[in-house]
């Protein structure tokens, strides 16, 4: 397990790879914890770079590897954090926490008043983890977190449990 100071940068082209690759070995232990069957694939690093908002890294400083990133959306005056991974082995060391931390302070810098956020009710390191960084449940009432809820509903992933939306004031 590293414990390497750890720091955090906008993303660049090529991290957009990079993002996929962490984002693929992180969701290995949401499908074993949730027994999932059928999951969707990572987001191909194209279709992410087009998405519109901002992504964040987080880099060993000493080697300057990618652990861990942000990704946030930023649609229809919403900023909305659509995914945070870190490597497993750099888990449970504070980097998830500080991507969050991040991402809300660039998303302020950005003159946004909250981000928001959905994910799954019962993962430790999904809601219970985000409460912790100061998240609480929210009701998708705008029609682009209304369009979030479909793809999920398409995608299948209530199947594995109940998924909530969840906002953080800035």
């Amino acid at each position: 397990m590293s414990s390497a100071v750890v720091g955090i940068r906008l993303a660049g082209p090529s991290d957009f790879v990079l993002a996929a690759t962490i984002e693929a070995a992180a969701d290995e232990l949401l499908i074993e914890y949730l027994q999932a069957t059928q999951w969707p694939p990572v987001d191909e690093p194209e279709a992410r770079m087009a998405q519109p908002g901002f992504m964040l890294i987080a880099e060993d400083e000493a080697s300057t590897a990618g652990i861990g990133f942000a990704h946030v959306l930023e649609v229809d005056g919403y900023a909305h954090l659509e995914q945070l991974a870190v490597l497993p082995q750099h888990g449970r060391q504070g980097h998830g926490r500080k991507l969050v931390h991040a991402a809300a302070a660039h998303a302020a810098a950005r003159r946004y008043s909250e981000i928001t956020l959905r994910t799954y009710v019962d993962v430790p390191w999904n809601a219970p983890f985000y409460e912790t960084c100061g998240f609480r449940r929210s009701e998708p009432t705008s029609p682009f977190h209304k369009r979030l809820v479909d793809v999920e509903s398409r995608l299948g992933l209530e199947r594995y449990g109940a998924r909530i939306q969840m906002t953080l004031q800035l």
